[in-house]
């Protein structure tokens, strides 16, 4: 792990903390192929990868009422309760971020100007799988379509060696309000959503987070369907000074680490006794981890780093643009006036990001590797178009005349302007 001051650290060591984009361009060649045979094989070709890549011979893709039944009757009670409860916050977060449908408003005598507001008609949700099981990313990427209206949300998740989803993550599909869920992962999941097959119906946008693969693929679909944002491996960085304890910051760090060979984990701090005792703490509680094979391998990218004041912290943090944003610092919401670059952030030393991503009902589905300079996290507006409207009177147009017909000729278009003129002719 990389243990240096800002000031000191060499080109070699910001091209290796800031190149996070895990090898998409090496992959592309392999993912147009699966996209090119999905496109033209349909649900042939979703069963034959499946049996490839996931190693289970399927008949049909889709879940089946039976199979939705039996993952209820397997999931204990207490964790049916916790998903009704993060369900019910992320409910109530995303409609808070509900607007009006429809707005007008006069700007000038006779020229009223407005917006409506429509939910897409279908979305694709990409719910990982693999190495773990994401019930809460079900959640995350269903329950934002589902408040902002979207009349048909599909769920694709890869099925296990059983040949099932699993059980938890299919209901957490069922319980955010999916219509439709289908065993399937990886690239050929994308590409039945974007160009549909006999079983899959095509949708008009793919959200939802992914490996490089998936990444790839939805970067490649964007001819046919919209997609939220790259939305690659996970990162943290975290700002702190004394006042936070070294065990809890090792602890976030490792939280990231766990997730994927990938993930990286940055820590910036103010004061050098708690940069050594973090860094104490990392090894020893990596070593303890469930998932130590998993978060040793983060070890070589990620970095504990020494800022000499707050105000150089978030300058590196924005240049970052980190995916998670953890600030521990005496006084949280100062610090958080400087920052403009990150996907979520988690203020004071009880906002781990284990709560934004499975209770206090904030996105956890959200832009990494940069992508947050230019990117918001998922969050309901991702599932509408909006939609502009103009009505004006013979008085408004004649109010606005001078400045369509002048710029409209300026710019080489008679007709726009003889569009204008035509009309006030006729109120003479």
């Amino acid at each position: 792990m990389l243990t240096k001051r800002l000031q000191e650290l060499s080109d070699e060591d910001l091209t290796k903390l800031f190149s996070r984009q895990v090898g998409i361009q090496d992959v592309l060649p392999q993912v147009g192929e699966i996209l090119a045979q999905v496109a033209e094989m349909g649900d042939k070709a979703l069963l034959e990868y499946t049996e490839k890549f996931d190693g289970i011979k399927l008949s049909s893709i889709r879940v089946t009422h039976e199979e939705l039944e039996e993952a209820y009757d397997s999931v204990s009670e207490e964790l049916l309760k916790s998903l009704a409860q993060a369900a019910e916050s992320i409910f109530a977060f995303h409609s808070e971020q509900l607007g009006h449908d429809l707005w007008l408003t006069e700007i000038e005598p006779g020229v009223t100007v407005g917006q409506k507001i429509v939910p897409l008609d279908s979305v694709g949700a990409y719910v990982p799988g693999g190495r773990a099981a994401y019930p809460s990313s079900a959640l995350m990427t269903v329950i934002p379509a589902e408040v902002a209206g979207v009349p048909r949300i599909v769920v694709c998740t890869p099925p296990g060696k059983d040949g099932k989803i699993n059980p938890l993550t299919l209901v957490a599909a069922d319980t955010a309000g999916a219509d439709e869920i289908y065993k399937v992962g990886g690239v050929q999941a994308i590409a039945a959503m974007a160009f549909g097959t006999e079983s899959v119906g095509k949708v008009t946008k793919i959200v939802g987070p992914g490996n490089t693969y998936v990444t790839a693929a939805k970067l490649l679909i964007r001819d046919v369907a919209e997609i939220d944002f790259p939305a690659g491996p996970s990162e943290v960085l975290i700002i702190a000074d004394r006042s936070a304890d070294p065990g809890v910051i090792a602890s976030d760090m490792v939280a990231q680490m766990e997730h994927d060979p990938d993930s990286i984990a940055v820590a910036v701090l103010l004061d050098d006794l708690l940069a050594s005792a973090v860094a104490e703490e990392v090894q020893l509680q990596t070593r303890a981890t469930a998932r130590c094979e998993i978060a040793g391998k983060c070890m070589e990218k990620s970095a504990i780093l020494l800022a000499d004041d707050l105000g150089s912290a978030v300058d590196f943090s924005n240049a970052f643009a980190p995916e998670h944003l953890e600030i521990m610092v005496r006084e949280p919401f100062q610090a958080i006036q400087g920052i403009t670059d990150a996907g979520s952030i988690f203020l004071g030393n009880y906002s781990p990001v284990a709560a934004g991503d499975y209770a206090s009902g904030t996105n956890h589905v959200l832009p990494t590797s940069g992508y947050a300079r230019r990117f918001s996290g998922l969050n309901v507006d991702h599932f509408f178009k909006k939609i502009s409207i103009q009505s004006i009177s013979a008085d408004g147009l004649r109010l606005l005349e001078p400045t369509i017909t002048s710029l409209a000729e300026a710019e080489g278009l008679k007709a726009h302007a003889e569009s204008v003129k035509r009309r006030l002719a006729l109120d003479r």
